[in-house]
């Protein structure tokens, strides 16, 4: 990638990730800030090798690393120079690393006291939420911050709300407790799993990263499918599927791969509005994909209750119907403007790459083993981070030097910082629920809205995830709605795994939905295109992302939770001739371009075969295979004309 091209991707990462939107040191504050990001790092290797220390002592090391680092790499305003540090910031980190250390300090005074806070106790914790509220305003965002704020209002305001939301109201001294002193609040399970599980992961992404496993995925998908029709398109919707194990960031992903392979699709004669839909879609897929998934996936084998395999397993059969409808409606797109692939002559060989670089993908291939096996995500993840800096080292051509062993534990510290803030921000959030009881009031509220049926309830929780969703993080999102939403589900009969997916699954998706669609507007970013038809168009190749999630609420055996192998393969089958049908009729081209009724028939029959039952599926795939036929008939009718 040319240094011009490069510094666009950075620019626009920045614009629309605010994760990756920091300071930019040199010289000496470098050093000390590096030097901070490696001891976090060593620290979270040291207790995952050794043993994690007590709950509240390994949260309070983590969030002080943590806010320590959010307050040295972002400024508290915009307009305040990227090059030195303020003072004001300074004093944040420092306070923002002595609050948590306070705990430490005081833990065996604290556990004493059992729930008792004296006057400091109270500044302290009053102090610790607080910088924990700003730091979400610099990494996350306001709207993040505005949705905490109301929660901390609703725990003041309860005895003055109405009817059913009505509660007694919380004393500063009872909530800064709970929030802070216990692990029902900052310190709860979303930072508890970001201080073991997802740290380790992310930590392990950018060791992959490092070894340029993301370059050899692209020309991988180059090799396997750059010379089919609209080939690079399709590169795009492998690369990123594969990228997607080890990036948790849609944005990130999008900046990533899209440039290179945006440009790619518009030499190819894709429309750019298309070209940048086309990696926002696939890229935002990559959080749905196993074995690495989303920040949000470790957090729901918690909330759920069950390891983190399971999630992955009910995760493999969604994520393949959602990338085999991206890929279809890039598939139908080239179809219908007869875009041709690459040259065969110009892509890389397949087995030149596996045998040149195929070793780099080691540490993903063990990291499933050892979670089927039965270890622990935190000993998987120890595993393989140690395996890909072995694994580089095969060979001279990918071998890291030990500064880039170095530069990985920085890079894994600073990766991590949006992940940790959110999580710290959603315990906020999980206090609040937790001390007045809301979630279960909103739930019911929810379950009044729709009268009491399954299929009103599923449509409110997702438009309420992708609202949430459009300025909250996935992690979260995740959370918010798993709190208040999926409980309403659960209540309809819904399994607790499937209504968790359906909730993570419309977080997600909000990346794409327009109006606030960041990945869709990083991709118009890097094709020049319009960012609100971009959104338009990765929507429309996103298609399965919305409707997956009511098939499998609707029919679980797509998780994996129960039924035959039979029904699972027979589910599939369905639900992917239903994926073919709705993305051809979006599209406008099956085996040839659609009519208008055509469309419409294409749409009722993809519609039906997603619902199970025997009677809708045999309607579905009549109406399907009805317009094909008519279909290739009047193609064959055009062609004798001619």
């Amino acid at each position: 990638m040319k240094e011009s091209e490069a510094k666009k991707a950075e620019d626009i990462l920045k614009k629309y990730d605010k994760e990756s939107d920091t300071m930019e040191y040199t010289g000496l504050m470098a050093k000390i800030v590096a030097a901070i990001a490696i001891a976090f790092s060593v620290f979270q290797l040291y207790t995952a090798t050794f043993g994690v220390l007590d709950a509240q002592l390994q949260r309070g090391v983590h969030l002080g690393f943590g806010l320590a680092l959010v307050y040295l790499l972002y400024p508290t305003c915009k307009s305040w120079s990227r090059h030195k540090l303020h003072p004001f910031d300074l004093l944040l980190a420092i306070l923002g690393a002595a609050a948590p250390a306070y705990i430490i300090y005081e833990y065996q005074n604290l556990v004493l006291r059992a729930g008792t806070v004296s006057d400091i106790d109270l500044g302290v914790g009053l102090l610790g939420i607080l910088l924990v509220i700003e730091a979400t305003r610099r990494v996350v965002g306001l709207p993040m911050v505005c949705v905490v704020l109301a929660f901390l209002a609703y725990a003041f305001a309860g005895p003055y709300m109405p009817g059913v939301l009505a509660h007694r109201g919380l004393t500063v001294s009872q909530l800064v407790s709970h929030l802070y002193f216990t692990t029902e609040g900052i310190f709860g399970i979303p930072l508890g799993v970001s201080s073991t599980f997802i740290f380790l992961f992310i930590l392990f992404g950018a060791y992959l990263e490092s070894t340029g496993l993301g370059k050899f995925f692209i020309d991988l998908a180059n090799s396997i499918a750059g010379w089919a029709s609209g080939g690079p398109a399709k590169v795009a919707v492998l690369s990123s599927g594969l990228m997607g194990t080890v990036s948790g960031s849609s944005v990130a992903n999008v900046v990533g791969t899209g440039s290179l392979t945006i440009p790619m699709m518009k030499k190819l004669g894709y429309h750019k509005n298309f070209a940048g839909a086309v990696e926002a879609a696939a890229s935002t897929g990559g959080q749905l994909m196993p074995p690495v998934m989303g920040a949000a996936a470790f957090l729901m084998a918690e909330f759920v209750g069950v390891p983190y395999i399971d999630i992955v397993k009910a995760a493999v059969v969604p994520a393949f119907l959602y990338f085999a409808g991206v890929w279809l409606g890039v598939h139908f797109e080239a179809k219908r403007e007869n875009l041709k692939g690459i040259p065969r002559d110009q892509l890389p060989k397949i087995m030149t790459l596996i045998r040149e670089r195929g070793h780099l993908a080691i540490p993903l291939i063990l990291i499933v083993y050892l979670l089927v096996s039965g270890y622990t995500p935190m000993r998987a993840a120890l595993v393989a981070i140690v395996l890909s800096i072995v694994c580089s080292a095969l060979r001279k051509s990918t071998r890291m030097k030990p500064i880039e062993i170095v530069r990985g534990l920085e890079n894994g510290a600073r990766n991590v910082l949006g992940v940790l803030v959110a999580c710290a921000a959603a315990g906020i959030i999980i206090g609040v629920v937790t001390k007045t009881g809301v979630g279960l009031k909103l739930a019911s509220g929810l379950l009044q809205l729709s009268g009491g049926m399954l299929l009103p309830t599923m449509f409110f929780t997702m438009i309420t995830a992708i609202i949430l969703g459009m300025g909250v993080p996935t992690t979260a999102n995740y959370v918010i709605t798993s709190t208040i939403a999926a409980p309403a589900l659960v209540q309809m009969g819904v399994p607790v795994l499937a209504a968790h997916m359906f909730v993570f699954y419309f977080g997600i998706i909000a990346d794409v939905t327009p109006p606030v669609a960041l990945a869709a507007y990083a991709g118009s970013g890097i094709s020049g295109g319009n960012a609100l038809k971009t959104g338009i168009n990765a929507s429309k190749l996103a298609i399965a992302a919305f409707i997956i999630p009511y098939i499998f609420v609707l029919s679980p055996v797509l998780l994996m939770m129960e039924g035959s192998v039979v029904e699972l393969l027979f589910s599939t089958v369905t639900a992917l001739a239903g994926m073919i049908a709705l993305s051809s009729a979006l599209i406008g081209y099956l085996a040839a371009n659609c009519l208008w009724l055509e469309r419409i028939l294409l749409v009722v029959g993809g519609l039906l075969m997603i619902q199970p039952g025997l009677l809708t599926d045999a309607i579905g795939l009549t109406l399907f295979g009805a317009v094909l036929a008519y279909q290739f008939k009047r193609r064959k009718s055009e062609a004798q004309t001619v």
